[in-house]
């Protein structure tokens, strides 16, 4: 089975190089950008076999794009802030010598934090479904966490994706900020409401979720500062959506 590569990027200058890289081995490496300012786009034509501009429809809409465009129906799915191990390039191309027996594949991923692998808490294993056979899945339209949709079972890897997520702690921030947003639109459109409780309830449920239950605690103070993180986002997220179901911030009628 040949397979594909996908990315789509904005400007991810930073990161791109060393993602293709890490998958220099495909039969195919397609880029979908939507208009990057700075050189993702001339880097990428420099790793890629088809590099591609256009409009940003959402995440699930152009990863579906870019797979629509691939010339092999297996594609491997990755962001720009990820890597490809060795391990993990060696075990897909295993899987791919043959019929594969599944139809989809979730890869443990595994952050970098703060100077070192975080092992713990809701980021890991982080199951991600990226390799998958086109005719058989495909991205759903959810603003934020979209994800592959596939026609029965997927099966396991073994070997991790690397993804280097955060530069430091204000891009962390700055990123939830952006992520619950969407994240708070998506469960508005869907219906979904709240209230003060919930605000006061989940945050502190996801906190020793990730501290405790899922091993933050061993991380020393890394994991301290993902579990407090994590619950951040939760309460972000409850938070933006019942500003949604107010009206935002409206001014007052005189």
């Amino acid at each position: 089975m040949k397979l594909t590569v996908t990315v789509i990027t904005r400007d991810e200058a930073a990161h791109i190089a060393a993602a293709l890289q890490s998958v220099s081995w495909a039969d195919e490496i397609v880029v979908v950008d939507s208009g990057s300012s700075d050189d993702t786009v001339a880097i990428a034509r420099q790793h890629a076999t088809r590099v591609e501009v256009r409009e940003w429809p959402g995440y699930g809409g152009q990863k579906n794009y870019a797979a629509t465009i691939a010339s092999n129906d297996w594609i491997l799915s990755l962001d720009a802030d990820e890597r490809v191990t060795p391990h993990l390039g060696a075990e897909i191309r295993q899987i791919l010598q043959n019929e594969p027996a599944a139809r989809g594949y979730r890869i443990p991923r595994l952050t970098w934090y703060l100077g070192r692998w975080i092992r713990s808490t809701d980021w890991y294993p982080d199951y991600q479904l990226r390799l998958y056979d086109r005719r058989a899945g495909q991205w759903n339209g959810r603003r934020v966490h979209e994800s592959v949709e596939l026609q029965g079972t997927p099966a396991l890897l073994r070997h991790e994706l690397q993804h280097y997520a955060y530069r430091d702690i204000s891009h962390h921030l700055a990123t939830i900020d952006r992520y619950t947003t969407l994240a708070a639109e998506q469960w508005h459109a869907e219906g979904r409401r709240t209230n003060g409780f919930e605000m006061l309830i989940h945050p502190r449920l996801a906190f020793l979720r990730n501290y405790l239950l899922r091993g933050g605690i061993k991380d020393g103070a890394a994991g301290l500062l993902v579990s407090k993180m994590n619950a951040y986002y939760v309460f972000l997220k409850f938070a933006k959506l019942w500003e949604l179901q107010h009206g935002g911030q409206q001014p007052p009628e005189e």
